[in-house]
């Protein structure tokens, strides 16, 4: 195969409500984090957890929607690609950052979890590329709304 990818998908919590500003040349950007967490047993058995942040960037329409119904706390399905940026800081010291530039987003969960239709409903769905609509499809919940997560009992393997 001749070429490259550079694809991400993340299912996880918003740390911070989306930040929307404007470039210069009026072009909106939205940042925001998303916490996505692994657990699993040691071998004493016991329940380990490690939280992994993301920095999120969003542009355009997107990004105006994401400020609109994104929240805090709320689960989102992420995708997107990893871009890397240098910057420097106050100290002067030259760093990199890692960031996740979103091309699409769902929201996920259910509208009785904080959200309504005009509040920041969940169950919709942000395109990027070239449709930039927002479209509300209802996407139904875990049973038990368990948030995605799998008892230890029901996992085959």
């Amino acid at each position: 195969m001749s070429g490259s990818l550079n694809k991400v998908l993340l299912i996880g919590n918003l740390g911070r409500d989306p930040e929307l500003k404007a470039t210069p040349s009026g072009q909106s950007v939205a940042r925001f984090s998303v916490a996505t967490t692994e657990t699993w047993k040691n071998q004493a058995g016991e329940k380990q957890s490690k939280t992994e942040w993301h920095n999120i960037v969003v542009w355009g329409k997107q990004a105006e929607i994401a400020e609109k119904y994104l929240r805090k706390g709320k689960q989102v399905m992420i995708e997107g690609r990893i871009q890397y940026r240098e910057y420097t800081d106050q100290a002067g010291v030259k760093k990199t950052a890692c960031d996740i530039r979103c091309d699409n987003f769902v929201m996920l969960g259910r509208m009785e979890d904080g959200g309504t239709r005009d509040s920041g409903g969940y169950g919709g769905r942000a395109s990027g590329g070239g449709s930039q609509d927002f479209e509300d499809h209802g996407a139904p919940s875990p049973a038990g709304g368990g948030g995605g997560s799998f008892p230890d009992d029901d996992i085959p393997f």
